[in-house]
């Protein structure tokens, strides 16, 4: 089964392999992956509430049928609600995990918001149509019947993986930038956190690799690997982002085929720039024109920054 696994993916992985090779020269010649912005600590840190509002949303409506306004409502400044959030129907594993992540958002919101200050909650899709289209950009074509996250646990897993990774690539370019000692502190405590979600969730989408999604004819393997794909290309900037199976040659140390944790060639965690990740985020590859999850933009002065 693995070996039938490896050849249907076997063309989208060397294409992922020939541009890894060169994404140092596509992310020089992109002047605006690397392009610094002028920013305070503040700031920065309160960019990354747009992206912990998106997780603490989707998970807490995913697990529990409701949102932020029913745990800590403050904390939402007045911003207005998710738009599309559901209750999915989740497995009691899946159920547990994604109850436990939604609990851990609320707390790096509340940490960020007693730390630095909030910002008004984005308006965020979180609708299934929403996931459709992004699932539909992803694979290249017209998913039927439409991609619903909510649908089962395998699904609301692999929508899952559009977004823990999203902050956590955000939070390791964020770091470097911060002059203050507490926001470094709060910065990387966060950080951890965000990338065990990612490794609890590239876990359980390795274990079904080989599995189908129904009704798809695409394993969960080639779904985490277009999906990679796919926001490389959104933040135009080379490839920071890979799915749960690879070439040896991308795998840790050449050695192996498995990426449950996404790394470069020296297994070090992949950074992005505030405008790679609103590139992404936006669903546009621009982080001047708003879309996707946020369909009036990201908030914060450095997000307002882009869009005006």
């Amino acid at each position: 089964m693995a070996r039938k696994l490896y050849r249907s993916t076997y063309f989208p992985l060397i294409l992922l392999s020939f541009a890894w090779a060169f994404s140092g020269a596509l992310s020089s010649k992109d002047a605006k992956c690397g392009r610094p912005i002028k920013a305070s600590d503040t700031d920065r840190v309160q960019f990354a509430m747009n992206l912990e509002f998106l997780e603490a949303e989707f998970f807490l409506n995913g697990a529990l049928g409701h949102g932020l306004d029913s745990i800590t409502p403050y904390l939402a400044k007045g911003g207005p609600p998710p738009v599309g959030a559901e209750k999915a129907n989740l497995d009691p594993v899946t159920q547990r995990i994604i109850e436990e992540f939604a609990y851990q958002e609320v707390g790096h919101l509340r940490a960020i918001y007693t730390e630095v200050g909030g910002i008004k909650r984005p308006l965020l899709n979180l609708s299934a149509q929403n996931f459709a289209h992004i699932m539909d950009e992803a694979v290249g074509k017209k998913l039927q019947p439409p991609f619903n996250p909510y649908r089962n646990s395998i699904n609301y897993v692999l929508a899952s993986y559009a977004v823990p990774y999203v902050g956590l690539v955000g939070y390791v370019g964020t770091i470097p930038y911060l002059s203050n000692f507490t926001a470094k502190g709060l910065i990387a405590s966060l950080l951890g956190v965000e990338s065990g979600q990612d490794a609890v969730l590239r876990a359980l989408l390795y274990e079904k690799a080989t599995q189908k999604v129904a009704p798809y004819n695409i394993t969960v393997a080639e779904f985490t690997n277009k999906i990679s794909m796919l926001r490389n290309r959104l933040a135009n900037c080379g490839i920071k982002d890979e799915g749960v199976i690879v070439p040896r040659k991308l795998g840790a140390e050449n050695r192996t085929t498995s990426n449950i944790l996404s790394a470069d060639s020296y297994s070090r965690s992949y950074s992005r720039t505030p405008q790679e990740i609103v590139r992404i985020v936006y669903g546009t590859g621009s982080e001047s024109k708003p879309g996707g999850f946020y369909p009036h933009g990201a908030n914060g002065r450095i997000a307002k920054s882009f869009l005006s």
